[in-house]
């Protein structure tokens, strides 16, 4: 018999000018580092990525959050209830001059666990509802250095793939891989 128990969840958030008053967080990829130490989790609605330390599977500790894109922003219609002010909401991110629409999508984790890379186009049909602007001018990729030491997680102002400039672009990048593996990729070896 095989049992399981229940030992993290990330409830909705209540929001007002969104098409639901409850929205989901909706998570759309996982992953667990090599060391099995940190789970990873891509919310691409809230525009998240959170980072739990998994050490003790039994409970674990949200130890590192980095957010982009999501539906809920600074410069958005929508707001997160309680939010009295723009400022209560995440900003919007801007990398080398480039806004990112939409949130972290796919996740891949270099071997060493301390590059973890992020695209963020869900479904082209699920783009044009939720973020039609992404669509217009096309995804991105980005890289999020990871502390491996203690936990924590920021976006590389540095790194970023802008799929939009593609030469018959723009175009919306779904899935991506790590040249000689990563630590999914592993089982391929």
């Amino acid at each position: 018999k095989w049992e399981t128990e229940k030992v993290l969840s990330i409830p909705t958030k209540k929001v007002n000018g969104w098409l639901l008053d409850d929205m989901p967080a909706l998570i759309t990829d996982i992953l667990i580092s090599m060391d099995d130490r940190y789970l990873y989790v891509s919310l691409w609605l809230f525009g998240e990525i959170r980072q739990y330390d998994i050490s003790n599977t039994s409970s674990p500790v949200l130890v590192g959050k980095c957010s982009f894109g999501g539906i809920i922003s600074n410069n958005s219609q929508v707001r997160e209830v309680g939010s009295t002010t723009i400022d209560g909401d995440p900003p919007r991110v801007c990398i080398q001059q480039k806004h990112i629409v939409g949130g972290p999508q796919m996740l891949q984790l270099s071997l060493d666990g301390k590059r973890l890379y992020v695209t963020n186009s869900l479904y082209s049909v699920w783009d044009k509802q939720f973020f039609p602007l992404m669509v217009a001018e096309g995804s991105v990729m980005l890289m999020i250095d990871v502390d491996v030491e203690k936990g924590g997680l920021s976006i590389n102002q540095d790194f970023l793939v802008d799929f939009g400039k593609e030469e018959f672009g723009p175009v919306l990048a779904h899935e991506m891989r790590y040249p000689g593996g990563d630590c999914t990729s592993d089982i391929w070896i």
